[in-house]
């Protein structure tokens, strides 16, 4: 019954104990001063009692019931589960292997479908899905997880706009109605115009400040001047944090000018401007972005990119107040470039699979974009997803020619590329982190049931742990002493 606490007296004629607690509980469940998180993950079925966890796992569960009913039931699809021992892919991220009973072979965790959901384009499952498991060796990254679950999704015969508007009616039809609505179609932004907007290919559109050109105010200028005026800061840094934030910048992008100004006298941000920047009309940039004092000013100049990003992570640290009213702020982001020069060498700049939007040449790689989507919600990307080459001799010219990456690695594909593959595409979507913006909460850790610590550890079995020498035996291991070596 659906009534308030109190609202039934229950009169106990008999209590039968069915199990004791026989040892002390690590921590109280109560809202206020919780344990600190290692001790929650050590004990997380303890833990699991929270109020909090019991509605993000519940609502997890209704979610990925709700999109199997959607693609299933109102969208003719195929849950197919795929195999998460694969072979090891030579780009991309960085995958678990796997030793076997078979001296120097070894399987890779798989990192995503995105091969098999390809073949069974060639194979006629047409419509194809499923909540897979996908796993990352990755290290410590405070978002992610070495493994993490993802709504896979691939149909043939389809483009771009058939699979975003897919995306859209699947979300609308998911969404938790405690939640409000959400509003489609979801607008777009160009990789390029996000990057020259905002600094991010991941933006925030309605809390982030907007990014402006200031190259037009500099006489002669050899760069691309790129500057961000934070309007009187809400959450003002202190000294100490807005020096550690430069000293990030400074390490992690050496090729960037980049300066920071935290205006107490307009007067003296005048000169430190001038002399900073040798030929700019400081009148014309105060006039032009209504620069006052206690405003924060960043500029960035140098490689365009580099500069845009850093003024990015900049934005990352300072948010605007929610000027859209829109608790929900979906984005497609579109036109990424194809190829991107990493170290010297061509690289994916997502992976070897999508499809140029032009034809590629040798003189053309850094212009080419491709047919690859990002769906970003309030500032993460909770999704992302391409139209693929289903061209063998084009797949093979990428592989082998541009990429340079041995082709007997995924001579499988290409041979069923071979085989009269139908044009297709697909996303996949991040259950974890797209659970953890609805849920409000500071970690995916908290929407997953048994999760890894940053490190990637699990503390409540102690694993990663040593194995037995009959096991190295086995699968023909031998443990190196670094420190010796």
């Amino acid at each position: 019954m659906n009534q308030a606490t109190g609202m039934i007296e229950v009169i106990v004629d008999k209590l039968l104990l069915l199990n004791s607690v026989d040892t002390k509980i690590p921590f109280q469940i109560r809202k206020f001063h919780k344990a600190n998180e290692s001790l929650r993950l050590k004990y997380r079925y303890v833990d699991l009692r929270y109020p909090e966890m019991q509605y993000n796992l519940r609502l997890r569960s209704k979610l990925l019931m709700k999109m199997r009913e959607f693609l299933i039931n109102n969208r003719d699809f195929v849950e197919v589960e795929t195999p998460t021992l694969f072979k090891k892919t030579p780009s991309g991220a960085q995958e678990f292997i796997v030793p076997t009973q078979e001296k120097g072979k070894c399987y890779s965790l798989i990192q995503s479908p995105q091969q098999l959901k390809q073949m069974l384009m060639v194979g006629s499952i047409d419509r194809y899905f499923q909540v897979a498991k996908c796993y990352r060796d990755e290290g410590s990254r405070p978002d992610r997880q070495p493994e993490f679950t993802q709504l896979d999704i691939e149909m043939s015969f389809t483009d771009q706009s058939g699979v975003m508007l897919l995306v859209e009616e699947l979300l609308s039809f998911t969404w938790p109605s405690e939640l409000g609505k959400i509003k489609t179609p979801f607008p777009q932004l160009s990789y390029e115009e996000a990057m020259l907007t905002y600094g991010s290919d991941k933006p925030d559109i309605g809390c982030s400040f907007k990014i402006s050109s200031w190259t037009k105010f500099i006489r002669n200028s050899p760069t691309d001047v790129f500057a961000l005026v934070i309007k009187n800061p809400v959450n003002k840094l202190t000294i100490k944090q807005l020096n550690e934030l430069k000293k990030s910048i400074f390490t992690n992008y050496p090729g960037v000018n980049f300066s920071l100004f935290n205006i107490k006298s307009l007067d003296t941000f005048k000169e430190n401007l001038q002399s900073t920047i040798q030929g700019i009309d400081v009148a014309a940039v105060v006039t032009a972005e209504n620069i006052s004092e206690h405003d924060l000013v960043a500029i960035a100049s140098g490689s365009k990119y580099k500069a845009l990003t850093v003024l990015g992570k900049i934005n990352e640290n300072f948010k605007v107040a929610n000027n859209s009213n829109e608790p929900w702020r979906f984005v497609w982001v579109v036109d990424f470039p194809l190829f991107e020069m990493e170290s010297g060498k061509i690289q994916s700049v997502h992976h070897p699979f999508t499809l140029p939007q032009t034809k590629v040449n040798s003189n053309n790689l850094l212009d080419v974009k491709g047919y690859h989507y990002d769906l970003v919600l309030n500032g993460c990307e909770v999704g992302g997803g391409s139209i693929r080459i289903h061209d063998a001799s084009l797949q093979k010219e990428i592989i082998e020619s541009i990429l340079k990456i041995p082709i007997e690695s995924m001579s499988h594909l290409v041979e069923a590329l071979k085989s009269g593959c139908p044009p297709h595409g697909g996303i996949a979507l991040g259950i974890d982190r797209f659970l953890s913006i609805l849920c409000k909460t500071n970690s995916i850790r908290d929407v997953i049931a048994f999760p890894k610590t940053f490190e990637g550890k699990d503390l409540l079995t102690g694993a990663p742990s040593e194995i037995t020498v009959e096991d190295m035996k086995r699968y023909h291991l031998n443990l190196c002493n670094t420190e010796n070596s």
